[in-house]
Order: structure tokens, then sequence, then C-alpha cells
């Protein structure tokens, strides 16, 4: 059937058909379209929805989504035709039912989702059976090898390659912006891809875009790793492990993130960008993803496992996960504290000394330094200046000012002291807490709010002292963020009272 194509600005790939025309196809909603763009021959299958009312009879209305397979402009004519059902759909039920995938079907499933044939619901169901039966290692494996395959990768003549991953969980958790300097500096290459904040007050890319643009492409990358040593940027802009970012977009919703699609993801991430050596922070704790130590140890078993299936030397850190990394949470906040640190404006504190456990874990690893060294080996490249220097030179490669300074960074003017309510210690932080609470006043959109922490556990505080700071770019965002910190006590003080219940 020869239609004339629309075109509407939607993400997600789907084609819009009137109900006539859908009928005499014999398509109904939920089907697939072949479509073809008759000029330059590409094509692309996609999933249909059926209008009485919103599509004109005779016109096939292609989300942006779907567009980026064909390339159409509005008032061209497109080719299509019904498809035929995918035979991913038939992998992803056995695995509601219960069964062991192939490396073969587990390639289907991914290659479809990757080329946008799946449904956002049929690759949620993927996803859901996947975490409710679960998948062993050589599934999991199978899994990282086709979502590897499933976009750009980098391969460098110089080795080794390092990379760092965290699981994540923990507030102010900043350290690439030390590591990755760190490591570099040292004469090593580290091409680091991160993330964006999806539930916390900001992610890696998110803190560097404070600094410099992060979105490359992969031979970008690659070029920018061999010049400079080391990089940050944003994964999303690359192209790399394309698969993920489909997948992340349907774990969203749900807030599900299965241990095997977990494994595949950070391992997939490593092995697309050539690393052979890998360190991974694996925070433990209340408030984290990982409850305990116990956990923590079979997780690092399962990492360790799976990079050695795929050519990469793991080792793994189980680390303190019940407090913030560093006392800052927001993207100007805590860039100015990783930044401090490198000028040796402050060499203490959680934030320096993890940065320099983890680097000096890498450094080890690579025989930069002797075992049992590595963390002095890393903090002398931050006293000596050379870490600072390379944090220089990856802003410049990346297009930020080199010579910016932590006292450059500016902060929300709206402001908001959390005051202690009696003399006494604090006992406990809530980690989601101070999250929410940053997100609430604009992190990590308005990079100019966040909050700092003054006081941690086991530091004592006098009645009238500010425990947190809130700051904030816009009044009404304090006003909000002030009231959850009210509903929600994140820094509790020993004998503190939290509420009262009786009769009125």
């Amino acid at each position: 059937m020869f239609l004339s194509a629309d075109i509407i600005d939607i993400a997600s790939p789907l084609i819009l058909l009137n109900i006539a025309d859908a009928s005499a196809l014999g398509v109904s909603d939920g089907d697939r379209i072949f479509i073809t763009n008759p000029n330059t021959g590409k094509s692309a299958t996609i999933p249909a929805t059926v209008s009485e009312t919103f599509v004109q009879y005779g016109t096939a209305l292609l989300t942006s989504g779907a567009n980026q397979f064909v390339g159409i402009s509005s008032g061209d004519g497109v080719d299509i035709l019904p498809a035929k059902r995918p035979s991913s759909l038939d992998f992803i039920r056995k695995k509601i039912d219960g069964g062991k995938l192939t490396r073969a079907e587990t390639a289907v499933i991914v290659s479809d989702i990757t080329k946008k044939v799946l449904s956002q619901a049929e690759v949620t169901s993927y996803i859901t059976a996947s975490y409710i039966n679960g998948m062993d290692m050589d599934e999991v494996e199978y899994l990282t090898r086709e979502m590897v395959a499933s976009g750009d990768t980098i391969t460098f003549s110089k080795k080794p390659v390092v990379d760092k991953h965290s699981i994540g969980g923990v507030p102010g958790n900043k350290i690439t912006l030390l590591v990755v300097p760190i490591i570099a500096s040292s004469g090593l290459l580290i091409p680091k891809t991160s993330s964006r904040a999806i539930t916390g007050a900001g992610g890696t890319a998110d803190l560097m875009e404070a600094l410099a643009p992060v979105a490359f492409s992969a031979s970008e990358v690659q070029q920018m790793t061999e010049k400079a040593g080391g990089v940050i940027v944003w994964g999303g802009a690359t192209n790399i492990v394309p698969a993920d970012d489909v997948m992340i977009s349907c774990e969203y919703p749900l807030k599900i993130n299965g241990r095997g699609k977990m494994l595949a993801s950070i391992i997939a991430k490593k092995a697309a960008v050539g690393s052979d050596t890998c360190v991974i922070d694996i925070p433990v704790g209340p408030g984290t993803k990982i409850a305990d130590e116990t956990e923590g140890k079979v997780l690092a078993g399962q990492l360790v496992d799976l990079g050695k299936r795929m050519g990469i030397r793991v080792e793994c850190a189980i680390t303190f996960g019940g407090a913030p990394v560093g006392r800052h949470i927001g993207v100007n906040l805590e860039v100015a504290e990783a930044l401090r640190i490198l000028e040796n404006k402050d060499g203490s504190g959680s934030l320096v000394q993890k940065s320099c456990e983890i680097a000096g874990i890498a450094l080890e690893m690579t025989g930069k330094a002797a075992v049992g060294n590595g963390a002095d080996a890393a903090m002398a490249l931050i006293r000596n200046g050379k870490a600072l220097s390379k944090m220089r030179e990856i802003i410049e490669i990346q297009g930020g000012d080199p010579n910016v300074k932590a006292d450059d960074l500016t902060f929300g003017p709206f402001i908001y002291d959390v005051l202690a309510p009696a003399d006494g210690a604090v006992i406990s932080v809530k980690n989601r807490a101070l999250i929410d609470i940053a997100r609430v006043a604009g992190s990590p959109n308005e990079h100019g709010a966040g909050l700092r922490l003054h006081k941690k556990p086991g530091e004592t505080v006098r009645k009238g002292e500010a425990m947190l700071t809130i700051y904030a770019e816009k009044e009404w965002r304090l006003s909000e963020a002030i009231e959850l910190c009210r509903n929600t006590h994140p820094v509790t003080v020993s004998g503190m009272l939290l509420s009262r219940i009786g009769a009125e």
C-alpha cells in the first residue's frame, strides 16, 4: 500500500494508521508494519497503532523515533506492508515460562530491541521475565556479548586500558572526577563513559558537563583518550551498547534492575570501550542497592567471573555506603568539592580516601604501584599536581575551560540551614532522603542546587548548629525542599524528638 507520510515528534518508534487503511492491510493494533522509503530504499519494521480519527485516511503518521530508520519527509509517499510477527516474541515467551535462552535466541532479542522492532511493552516483558525468573551465568554472558555487538566499539593499540564503575546508590559519589585524572596521570588509558542521573541528584555525566561538553561519538572518545589519556563522557551519546539504553528506559518506570541484566550492562560497556582492566566499587549498607557485605561478595564473584569470560580482569572493592561520599550533593557543589581536592585545598575525608583506594587498586593491577601501596601512589599524584594537570587536559580536550577552579563554581542563591534541635551526636543519615531533597531543590537540572552535609554519623553537634544547608536557584524549589526535609528527618541526632502522637 502506498500512503502519504506525515511526522509527529514522539521518541517511541510507532506508525499510526487510519482504521480503514489498517483494515485494508489486515493489520490490527500492535501488529508490525514493514515500511520503505521509495526514494532511498531504507526500510524498517515498526509496531502499528490504529486510530479512527487521529490519522487521516490515506496517511501514514510516523513518529520521529520510527522515522530515524527510514528518513521520510512530510508529504512524501511511503510503501507499507504487513510484517511477520517477530520470532523474538517467541523467545521472550520462553523466558516468561521460565526457560533458558540460547545465544542465538538472545541475539535475536537484542537485535530487535536495538532496531526498535519490539515495542516498549514487549521489551518490558523480557526485562520482567528475566528479573522474576533470573538468568544463569551462560545467559548473562550471551546477553553481554550481544549487547556489545549492538553498537559501536573501541579498540586501542596501547594496553592496558583501565575502567572503573560504581554500582551506585550512594549520594555524592563523585569519585570519577578524581579517579580518572589520577589513573590517566600515571600513564594509563581510561576512556570513562558515564550515565546521567535517573533517580539520583547527579550522574557523573551531569557533573562533568558543568566543566565541559560530554556528548561525543565512539571514534571521538577513542581519539581524545589516545591524546589525553582519559575522558569522562556521556555514554548515551556514543552508540556504545545502545540496546542497554532501551532496556534502561523500560526498567525505569518499574524501578527494577535484575541481577543478570545489571551484570551484563556493566561488563558490556567495559568491553565495548576496549577495557581489559576494571575496578568496580560495590557500596553496601542501609539505603544502597546492595544490602550487606555478604551480598556484596556474591555480586563481586559474579562480576569477576563475567569479566573473565569477556577477557577483562576485574577486581571489586566492597565499600561503606551508609553515608554520602564527601559532604556535598548536587552538580556544582560536588564538582567544586572534587576540584578542591585536586587543587590540594582539601586532602581529607571520605571522598579523597575512597577515590585513592579505588584508583590505587587500578595502579596495583597494572603494575604502576606495588601491591599495598596503590592508595599512597594515588595520593602522591594528587599532591604533586599531576592529577590536576591531567584533569585540566581532559577538560580542555572535551571543549571546556582548563583554567576553571573550584571557586568558579556558583551555588543557588536561595539557602536554608537545617539546625540541630539539641546537643548530641549524629547517629544516622538517610541517603534516599538526602537525594530526594537535593532533587526537589532542583538538582541535577539546575546546577547550583543541592545540599551540604555539615555533620556525618559519629560527629557531635550543638543545639542551633547547622547540620545541613540546602541550596536552590528558585525560591519555590527551596520552600518545597525545606518541607520535604521537615517530613523526612534526613539527619538524626541522638535523643532527637521525631514526632508526637496523641489524642486531640
